[in-house]
């Protein structure tokens, strides 16, 4: 009986479990370009680029073994634009008996594909995507009867579960868990990282590059600097280069921030990783070997590992242990439209102006950027998360909802009220200044917190302090902010407070149809 095997743009790796007990001579596997996708929110333009030339070179390999793969692309006259017509249009193309799928990254993808078998009349099986290291179920079980899911709790297990950074005796390498307070330093003057390695487009990504500029020629991202790898091998080359080249130090400088290093010390693995092209625990075994090997050092390698073994994995469990519901959560009520500078990078605020300026030119920024900077700044204002949320997907080229919407959600800027962190990743720009280099090139003065010349950060977050002031009343870990906020004089936060009512007043909201 013949099968239709689909994969989806983050599913191009061969190990993947539609495509288990595929039979050469009889089935059929398909992958699709569609503009339902492409336009669900404003993708940036190296997201989608980055995913169709994935796709296109995945569908290549496959046919170069023999297997029978159709690859559906985006210009294709008779592309029907959506997941269910594409597979609709094969199932009357080739009459399989069935339909294999894997478990895809997003809800709303999980309720079409469960109405494929009525539209196609045909069986769809559904598989586990077990390039997890933690199943759905195993979240669950795990999850069950804790009031607070902690990531650290979740991370141990993970550990002992996968022999990672363990010793026979059964305790943890280096006789802690975890050891990121060695990881917090500034990047010193005159320390350069070295470059990530280039992947030139070749001729598959070239064209690829060209049909997304003349399709969305108005779309948020530029195209210029593309060079992700777009292929196994090529992943495998860039995970090797930052092994050898940006983990020995990615601990020590993983959350610092500085002007013109839109890399520095991380790896960018997490596109390739997100797109399947990598195994996450093949990743953290290579890392692992570099600590056995001398070559790296162990708060390096273990702040590493945490980010696949421990972030990655929970906020996957996290997201379909709560979904539907948990992504129309609101804790602080807030409701503020986007600022429209996320999107055009056009602030003085030299920090936010950073982060977007690299978010716009190259589709990432790392995680202290986005927790610290822009989800800080989003916390900070009351922005609406339904708008921030989107952003966040649609802005960076790791993005699927499953992995950006509990990091937004519970994160940045708490609208699932702790369920993640026990405390709002609230920040003045205190601390922006000390893990940055941001604040001595910025039109604002750091450390005023009233005036025309004060930092936007100190006076919001006075005034986000105050403004849940109620709601963090029980909550020790905003017990030193709250202290604060009772003994300063009163004249002195009615002013902040005042500044930041102006401040956000004057934000220009993003336009409704703009960067599509």
């Amino acid at each position: 009986m013949t099968a239709l095997r689909i994969i989806l743009g983050d599913q191009c790796s061969r190990s993947i479990a539609a495509l288990r007990d595929l039979d050469t001579a009889a089935d059929v596997v398909l992958s699709m370009e569609v503009a339902e996708e492409a336009e669900a929110v404003r993708h940036h333009r190296q997201k989608i680029a980055f995913l169709f030339s994935a796709m296109r070179h995945f569908s290549a390999a496959l046919r170069a073994r023999g297997i029978a793969a159709e690859h559906i692309t985006l210009d294709d006259p008779d592309n029907s634009g959506s997941f269910t017509g594409e597979v609709l249009r094969a199932v009357r193309r080739h009459r399989p008996g069935r339909i294999v799928v894997t478990f895809p990254g997003e809800w709303r993808v999980l309720e079409m594909i469960r109405g494929w078998e009525a539209a196609a009349g045909i069986p769809v099986e559904i598989r586990e995507d077990d390039r997890f290291l933690c199943t759905r179920a195993e979240f669950a079980r795990w999850a069950k009867g804790r009031q607070q899911l902690r990531m650290e709790f979740f991370y141990r297990e993970m550990r002992r579960r996968h022999g990672i950074l363990m010793e026979p005796d059964g305790t943890p390498t280096g006789g802690a868990w975890n050891f990121d307070p060695e990881n917090r330093k500034a990047l010193p003057r005159g320390l350069v990282p070295p470059p990530p390695p280039a992947f030139p487009p070749d001729a598959t990504t070239e064209a690829v590059l060209e049909l997304v500029r003349q399709r969305f020629p108005t779309r948020f991202g530029g195209l210029d600097s593309f060079g992700w790898p777009v292929t196994a091998r090529d992943a495998a080359r860039a995970l090797q280069a930052f092994m050898a080249e940006r983990l020995p130090r990615f601990g020590d400088y993983q959350d610092a921030m500085a002007i013109g290093q839109p890399v520095l010390f991380h790896s960018l693995l997490s596109v390739p990783l997100n797109a399947g092209l990598l195994d996450p625990l093949e990743i953290c075994q290579a890392a692992e070997a570099e600590y056995r090997a001398g070559r790296a050092p162990l708060n390096a390698v273990e702040g590493f590992i945490r980010q696949i073994l421990g972030w990655r994995e929970y906020v996957r469990g996290l997201y379909w242990l709560r979904m539907p519901h948990y992504a129309t959560g609101n804790a602080l009520a807030t409701e503020r439209p986007l600022p429209d500078f996320y999107w055009t990078a056009e602030t003085p605020m030299r920090c936010v102006r950073e982060a977007t300026e690299q978010t716009r030119d190259h589709a990432h920024a790392h995680h202290i950027q986005r927790l610290m900077v822009t989800g800080n700044f989003a916390l900070l204002a009351g922005i609406a998360p339904a708008a921030i949320n989107e952003w966040y997907l649609a802005a960076y080229a790791d993005a699927y909802e499953w992995v950006q919407l509990p990091n937004t959600q519970g994160m940045a800027v708490f609208a699932d009220g702790g369920m993640m962190g026990s405390k709002p990743y609230a920040a003045s720009g205190a601390y922006i200044n000390r893990m940055s280099d941001y604040c001595r090139h910025c039109a604002y003065d750091v450390k005023a917190q009233t005036g025309k010349d004060a930092c936007p950060f100190n006076f919001l977050y006075w005034d986000f302090i105050a403004r849940h002031a109620e709601r963090w009343a029980g909550n020790a870990r905003m017990s030193l902010p709250l202290r604060n906020l009772e003994k300063m004089d009163a004249a002195k936060l009615e002013q902040m407070r005042r500044q930041a009512r102006d401040f956000l007043g004057a934000l220009r909201p993003t336009p409704r149809d703009a960067y599509k």
